[in-house]
């Protein structure tokens, strides 16, 4: 199986790439990864850390879309950029299963859906992370930030994509659909809400009704349906109470003798607690609804990181998801 790994663009220089993809490919032999970029920087890197060349092939990129480049007009004018030579790889190349990227997140997206399209009968595609709840599980929320404005149709399908994704990916056979509300009650919501809520009513999947955001991590759903600006706001939401929370108990530990003595003692179970949220295990944030597997990856994603989300595109190859999809929209017509 092999998977394109954009190498630049990333807050994180390229050898954190290559240790990422040298890992997954340890793990698993049937992986090949072909590198996108500099082949002056990615060749000696490969061969520093001696991975294996007869599962490697390095295509040459010369130019990287950064942060600040406007994503549209940096998909036209960088032809040559990293991002853009992966995104044209995985569209032409049918022995190339999907591809990872950590650059800037409005260039992936459009250049995913202007380079490799959107599966037949896709209105939108989507930004799907998956997260960790309090129970130890995963949930799906989709769109996290590739449509901030959205039709009631959008997320229609929107659901339709979280539950192949679910189900077949993490093995959910039924995945519980919840709609992004202010409240559960099956009137509340702004207009998009009110008129979504009948059309997912109506699908044959297991919507169990509106879901109000302090409820996300409850381990009560397993695909969390809204528009992009609903979605982004709560993904950023959640991401910043989480990594201020663990701060907070960091400092409380470290704050006196006697609290670190006592932080010694409570470690192992503390990690043991806190694994379920390690960025390194959750991957990267699937693109769904395109021809071919995209995931996007966080700008500041080290080998671990890396590592997961080839990891994560490799598990979705295996699941045939993108079949998957297709199959499940043409259905619904």
């Amino acid at each position: 199986m092999k998977i394109v790994l954009d190498v630049h663009g990333a807050d994180m220089g390229a050898e954190e790439f290559i240790l990422g993809a040298k890992s997954a490919m340890e793990s698993h032999a049937e992986l090949q990864v072909i590198f996108a970029g500099n082949q002056l920087e990615v060749v000696p890197l490969i061969e520093k850390h001696a991975l294996d060349i007869a599962r490697v092939e390095v295509v040459h990129a010369s130019e990287v879309i950064v942060g600040d480049d406007n994503p549209t007009d940096a998909i036209r004018q960088k032809k040559d950029s990293s991002m853009v030579v992966s995104l044209e790889l995985t569209k032409t190349r049918e022995d190339i299963a999907g591809m990872v990227t950590a650059g800037n997140t409005g260039a992936a997206l459009t250049g995913a859906t202007l380079k490799i399209g959107r599966i037949a009968g896709v209105r939108r595609a989507a930004l799907a992370p998956v997260l960790p709840t309090f129970d130890g599980g995963r949930f799906c929320l989709i769109d996290a930030g590739a449509n901030v404005e959205s039709a009631p149709e959008f997320l229609e399908q929107f659901a339709l994509m979280g539950v192949s994704y679910m189900r077949d990916v993490y093995g959910i056979q039924n995945p519980r659909v919840a709609l992004v509300s202010n409240g559960t009650e099956d009137k509340k919501g702004n207009a998009l809400v009110q008129a979504t809520f009948p059309l997912l009513k109506a699908l044959p999947i297991n919507f169990v009704g509106n879901m109000e955001a302090r409820d996300a991590l409850s381990g009560n759903y397993d695909v969390l349906v809204c528009d992009g600006f609903v979605g982004n706001v709560l993904l950023k939401s959640l991401e910043g109470a989480l990594s201020g929370f663990l701060k907070m108990i960091k400092g409380a530990i470290t704050s006196t003798t006697r609290s670190k003595l006592g932080g010694l003692l409570v470690k192992p179970a503390l990690k043991k607690a806190l694994s379920n949220w390690s960025l390194d295990e959750l991957g990267a944030a699937a693109f769904l609804g395109c021809n071919k597997l995209v995931a996007k990856a966080h700008g500041n994603s080290k080998a671990k990181e890396i590592r997961a989300a080839l990891l994560q595109v490799h598990n979705m190859a295996q699941a045939n998801l993108t079949k998957g999809i297709a199959e499940s929209i043409a259905k619904r017509g």
